[in-house]
């Protein structure tokens, strides 16, 4: 099968890198070739990982990375695909934009994909001529890592879409689920319903960022904290969810001002070095600011995956 990829982040590389060693010829796009560098050299250094850890061999990592080729032309990336993921940034018009300019270069049964983890896949797919063809293939980060694909059948898309989609999804070793078009999907609905509620308690003063995030890690057995994870997803994309999913189901998803004070101040986690935490080399070290002194102020990293990779739902956003 060949499959185009358009965007090379987190999300857009990780999944490129999955639909290589599941065997797929795979066509990565991106806007810049120093972009698409990066990217490759992200993907190989995660190849290495897998080779480390006994998940494939250097035969087959070399096989994988010769799958895999890059380009900056869009027309290029798609032109014999049979499915085209889209992996830009969680912005409606960029998406439906790239839909469009898809459909103008893709076969004409070629399936077109979004990885949204919120947007409404009803509304991207509205920018093709044939929206039948359309549909929500939401991977969770790292798509390596995750077993989880949420396959997202908007207003228009066809049953055969539907079909096609999980096929692709179990091809490459993930579990399908299929849920309907609704603001949030099932993950990003419950995942952020957790975290907006972790928030108003650290407001609230029920505890320090530590304790909360390990209540869930050892509680629930959560291979992350939800604040923590908010660090990790980055704060302005959990404010951005936030007033989508408010403005789609209601108040119960009103950002809290802890949040907003953050994104104002360019605290944006993980990505920034602080949010809600003090990062430093990849690691949260101390909570930040007003929270260094609650109970539990001393900070510990989130217990590891199996695979050495903490668990994301970022699944759509390529920031």
């Amino acid at each position: 099968m060949n499959v185009g990829v358009l965007g090379s982040g987190t999300m857009g590389h990780g999944i490129a890198q999955v639909a290589a060693v599941a065997g797929h010829e795979v066509s990565m796009r991106d806007i810049e070739g120093s972009i698409l560098s990066d990217a490759m050299a992200n993907v190989e250094s995660a190849l290495d990982g897998g080779v480390e850890r006994g998940k494939l061999n250097e035969s087959e990592k070399a096989a994988a990375l010769d799958r895999l080729s890059t380009t900056t032309d869009l027309a290029e990336a798609v032109a014999d695909a049979d499915i085209v993921v889209e992996a830009v940034p969680e912005e409606m018009d960029l998406k439906r934009e790239t839909f469009a300019r898809t459909e103008d270069h893709a076969p004409a049964d070629a399936v077109i994909a979004t990885n949204t983890s919120s947007l409404s896949v009803t509304a991207v797919a509205s920018a093709l001529e044939d929206p039948s063809r359309a549909v929500g293939t939401h991977f969770f980060n790292p798509p390596y890592v995750m077993d989880l694909v949420e396959v997202v059948v908007a207003e228009t898309t066809g049953e055969t879409t539907v079909e096609f989609a999980e096929g692709f999804a179990e091809g490459l070793g993930k579990e399908p689920i299929v849920v309907r078009d609704s603001a949030g999907f099932a993950t990003s609905r419950l995942g952020i319903a957790l975290g907006v509620e972790a928030l108003r308690m650290l407001e609230e003063g029920v505890a320090g960022p530590r304790e909360i995030d390990r209540s869930m890690e050892l509680g629930y057995n959560h291979p992350m904290g939800p604040i923590e994870l908010t660090d990790v997803v980055g704060l302005d994309v959990r404010l951005d969810v936030l007033e989508y999913l408010r403005e789609e189901l209601g108040e119960r998803f009103r950002p809290p001002q802890t949040l907003r004070r953050k994104v104002r101040a360019g605290k944006l986690g993980k990505k920034t070095g602080e949010g809600f935490y003090v990062w430093e080399d990849g690691e949260p070290v101390a909570p930040a600011g007003e929270y260094a002194t609650t109970p539990g102020g001393a900070a510990g990293g989130s217990e590891a995956t199996a695979d050495g990779a903490t668990a994301a739902e970022n699944g759509g956003d390529d920031r």
